[in-house]
């Protein structure tokens, strides 16, 4: 865990911490809604891998292209 405590952060998260949990919850309602409420174990694969792709999104947004040196330098 990072310093978050001591910067005045109060649930202790780190900006990335924080938007792969709302990826998750966000994918977890969606789910939950389209399935009545109710998780059938076997439907834990098919959220988990919706989970999953909430999150590689949550992930690749964040990456910054490569930095471009000039051929000079």
């Amino acid at each position: 865990m990072d310093d978050a405590y001591t910067v005045g952060d109060p649930d202790g998260l780190s900006p990335l911490q924080r938007e792969i949990r709302d990826a998750v919850a966000r994918e977890l309602h969606a789910q939950l809604a389209l399935r009545a409420e109710r998780l059938d174990l076997a439907d834990v694969p098919e959220v988990a891998y919706q989970v999953t792709l909430g999150v590689d999104r949550v992930l690749t947004g964040r990456l910054t292209p490569p930095r471009r040196t000039s051929a000079g330098r």
